[in-house]
């Protein structure tokens, strides 16, 4: 597994550069919004600890990641859905958007490890930067003022953003992507979406009657068990952190 992987990174170097410089530039514009707009609202809880509380959820994320699952009726196979940002959005919301971003990132880096890649890479950039888009305003908003109501925009902010990002993203790059890394002509990838669904004829129409509902979907099951688990898993999170010197954070109301 681990020579196939290395065979597929050196098979795709130039795809492997792009996705380095994406989550290069999602990581220095989280940071730069963490130091310029939040400033204060994100509490230090020190290295070591914002490494084991990145590197535990993480994990956990990854495992919900390996157990995804397609919805035939909207889309090919090849497209799927996990449950995956859930530990990293409630990650987001106790460590900032940075955070967030780290957790996303190192998800991938162990379902890379742990399964490989089955789409010459491509569906791993989708997850992470598509992922990214729900989590990076999403933590933005409910760090401007951690309140419940505070929560519920961000958490819709967020969903909207999946939807309308993963949409156009998908149209203008993913889909073309897929289609050249992986040698499936792209005519093909959309005659399996018309196969679904007979209004797709096209890029666009695939991207918004296929990859849309999807996203839409994914944003509310992101949203709705953050809703509810992310105050009890924070109490947890901050018990983790609270031997750190530095500000301390206050108890989350979402």
């Amino acid at each position: 597994m681990g020579s196939g992987l290395l065979q597929a990174v050196g098979d795709n170097v130039q795809f492997v550069l792009v996705c380095a410089v994406v989550i290069a530039a999602i990581i220095l514009v989280s940071h730069f919004v963490e130091v310029k707009v939040l400033k204060d609202n994100i509490a230090s809880v020190g290295k070591v600890k914002y490494i084991t509380i990145c590197g535990m959820l993480g994990a956990l994320a990854m495992i919900l990641h390996v157990f995804d699952f397609p919805l035939v009726f909207l889309a090919p196979e090849f497209y799927k859905l996990d449950l995956s940002e859930i530990p990293v959005m409630i990650g987001a919301f106790t460590l900032g958007p940075v955070g967030g971003v780290v957790i996303e990132l190192v998800k991938i880096l162990l379902k890379l490890v742990v399964k490989g890649t089955s789409t010459a890479f491509v569906g791993d950039l989708a997850n992470f930067v598509v992922g990214c888009s729900f989590i990076v305003p999403a933590s933005i908003i409910y760090h401007l003022k951690k309140t419940k109501k505070t929560a519920k925009l961000a958490l819709f902010a967020g969903t909207v953003c999946i939807t309308v990002f993963g949409t156009v993203f998908n149209a203008l790059y993913l889909l073309p992507a897929f289609a050249s890394l992986y040698g499936m002509p792209l005519d093909t990838i959309i005659g399996m979406g018309a196969a679904i669904n007979p209004g797709i004829s096209g890029v666009w129409s695939f991207a918004l009657l296929a990859v849309a509902p999807l996203n839409l979907i994914k944003g509310v099951l992101i949203s709705v068990p953050t809703m509810l688990l992310y105050k009890r898993i924070s109490r947890v999170l901050l018990n983790v952190a609270q031997g750190d010197t530095g500000r301390r954070r206050s108890q989350p109301q979402a």
